[in-house]
């Protein structure tokens, strides 16, 4: 406020003099009232006690412009204990964004366990599946362990479900660089969204694989929903338009959104 503008009145009257002042609106109006701050919350951990990734930066950045660009507000954190029942509850979706190794302790895991079960969300990311080894509930979650991977290479994947909004953007193959994980599987009871084509790329002896590779899922567990993929490795996923939109299509279903192209 630029200016502050005082009468003074002078009423007469039964009971003596008043002397009155008001102040001015400002001058100029925001062309805009602020926007209302989105009713959708994501949580994205990205603790490491294991490896750490050097894309994790550019993958929380990445993680906040989806989250301005499609409604939802991004918070991230390092910090356990936010995995709090008092916490968790204003998220609508946890991502888990390439931590390893044992993050949470046991009241962690607890009220990380009632959250999904109250109908949260999960979105795991690359080495989401190198986290918590010991957990059997969390890797029903996640769907996978990671075992071992080859070097940085391109490689071709495989679509199988067109129509979720993970992959209802990409060719019927998809190529490109990745750090491809070899897993091992405890869940069945998925929906896959991509496997990789072993063909396509040299495996940890040097030579091309042969093995059926799902890398991508999704499923509803206890109440929730998960998400997986193992691709995001590199710093450069996080700039790929078409890696991006795969991420922002399992958080979304995660969320709980509409995630199905109309037929």
């Amino acid at each position: 406020m630029k200016a502050i503008l005082t009468l003074l009145g002078t009423l007469v009257g039964f009971t003596g003099i008043y002397s009155l002042t008001f102040a001015t609106l400002p001058e100029t109006l925001p062309e805009t009232l602020p926007e209302t701050p989105p009713e959708t919350h994501v949580l994205v951990f990205s603790r490491t006690v294991g490896f750490y990734h050097a894309s994790i930066p550019s993958g929380l950045r990445a993680l906040q412009q989806l989250g301005d660009e499609h409604g939802f507000s991004v918070d991230t954190t390092t910090n356990a204990a936010v995995f709090s029942d008092e916490t968790l509850q204003k998220y609508q979706a946890v991502v888990f964004l390439n931590t390893t190794g044992d993050v949470l302790n046991t009241g962690q895991e607890e009220a990380f366990t009632q959250y999904i079960r109250m109908g949260g969300g999960y979105a795991g990311i690359h080495s989401a599946s190198d986290t918590e080894y010991e957990w059997p509930w969390y890797g029903q979650l996640v769907g996978a362990y990671f075992v071992n991977h080859p070097s940085v290479q391109e490689a071709s994947l495989s679509v199988v479900d067109p129509d979720h909004a993970a992959t209802s953007h990409l060719p019927p193959v998809w190529t490109r660089t990745d750090e491809w994980y070899n897993l091992r599987y405890v869940n069945d009871d998925v929906n896959l969204l991509l496997t990789l084509d072993e063909s396509t790329y040299l495996q940890t002896g040097g030579k091309p694989g042969t093995e059926y590779h799902p890398i991508s899922w999704y499923h509803e567990t206890g109440g929730g929903r998960a998400f997986y993929t193992a691709l995001g490795h590199t710093e450069e996923s996080y700039s790929e338009p078409a890696f991006l939109q795969h991420m922002l299509g399992g958080i979304r279903y995660a969320i709980g959104e509409e995630y199905k192209s109309d037929p």
